[in-house]
């Protein structure tokens, strides 16, 4: 098979689908991989570095579309990008379809396999191919409400974790998953003063077993979140229903009640975001202000720190790739169920159910496709 890997072009994106060493592992195996010129450049993955794990280089996302059978990305296809994909070409990349309908309609029209990482599922019930975004997100989201909370940046001016004689700052975080874990890692060990909300009452016994009175627990309901956002300095938004639109958890009355210069985080709004008044922002642009609060809504937050999330990525994504390469899409994802779940569009059809009930598709089941 052929496989390409094109450069990103979303605001500020410099990770890149494929390292010089998953280059390789497909070359290994008798495939060919053809990168455009300069897209690993900006994390110092060069070209030079691709021509030695046995790619060739393409002059432009144009030759690499053309040519590959597979295209292998980080984000999802802007505009000019699902305009290039054809017929039975596949995309395995991120997609987060849920929220957008502009590139799920670009997506239907253009006939590809469309394999999202953000579904694909795991032997624990997980979702391991974003499992390692989740984590640098959540530990991300630490770093930047940290960096908000001062007065230069719209903020109170609190410090995250207080000086001896004055209290650290109450960092509030919705959810328990991956993004929570690893920012309650992060908030915990700069000093703040932590409270974790979940509704899986066995993920915060296990968190209380492992950080004690370091932290508060909370079981989400509507009068545990409010107290909980009222009372914050810093709330981090972690919620995630897989390949769907994420729960207004946080409404508009409740920001404005907020403290002034608070900062809110909102880590789901890839999936459209979790706060009320939350709407997708850049890391050219990364914060907005609704009622005294300032909120940090940067919908490819790990593109900040490019470089490890690449690799990161790479681990998780690249057994997959081979598989697809070695074996083509359907049986590939017919031998794997776990690989299937991340189907969501495929030949003009939505395999995903959650994304063709919050966007009114009919929704056709996999296995329909594959047989």
């Amino acid at each position: 098979m052929k496989v390409g890997c094109p450069k990103e072009i979303k605001n500020h994106e410099y990770r890149v689908g494929l390292t010089p060493a998953s280059v390789r592992e497909l070359t290994s195996r008798g495939h060919q991989v053809l990168v455009q010129t300069g897209a690993g450049a900006a994390i110092g993955l060069l070209d030079e570095h691709y021509v030695a794990a046995g790619a060739s280089i393409a002059p432009d996302a144009q030759a690499v579309f053309a040519q590959a059978d597979m295209i292998v990305k980080v984000k999802e296809p802007q505009p000019q990008e699902c305009a290039m994909l054809r017929e039975g070409q596949i995309l395995y990349t991120y997609l987060h379809l849920a929220p957008d309908p502009e590139q799920t309609a670009a997506l239907v029209k253009s006939g590809a396999v469309c394999i999202a990482y953000e579904t694909v599922t795991g032997p624990g019930g997980g979702l391991p191919l974003l499992a390692p975004m989740s984590e640098v997100a959540g530990r991300m989201s630490i770093q930047a409400g940290a960096a908000h909370l001062e007065k230069s940046k719209g903020g109170m001016g609190v410090l995250l974790g207080g000086v001896p004689g004055v209290a650290p700052a109450h960092v509030v975080i919705i959810g328990a998953g991956v993004v929570g874990t690893h920012a309650l890692q992060m908030a915990v060990g700069m000093g703040a003063r932590v409270t974790v909300l979940d509704r899986n009452v066995d993920r915060l016994r296990q968190l209380d077993l492992v950080f004690g009175n370091r932290i508060s627990t909370g079981y989400s309901n509507v009068q545990s979140l409010e107290e909980s956002v009222l009372a914050a300095d810093l709330v981090i938004g972690g919620v995630l229903i897989p390949g769907a639109a994420a729960p207004k958890l946080v409404t508009r009355e409740m920001i404005s009640r907020m403290k002034k210069g608070a900062v809110v985080v909102d880590v789901a709004i890839d999936q459209g975001g979790c706060f009320e008044t939350s709407h997708a922002t850049t890391h050219a642009d990364p914060t907005f202000v609704v009622d005294g609060v300032v909120h940090y809504c940067v919908a490819n937050m790990p593109g900040a720190v490019a470089r490890t999330s690449t690799f990161a990525l790479n681990n998780a994504t690249i057994a997959h790739a081979v598989a697809l390469a070695d074996k083509g899409w359907r049986r590939a994802l017919n031998d794997n169920a776990y690989l299937c779940a991340g189907l969501n569009v495929a030949l003009g059809q939505l395999t995903y159910e959650a994304v063709a009930r919050d966007l009114g598709y009919e929704y056709v089941p996999a296995e329909g496709l594959l047989n």
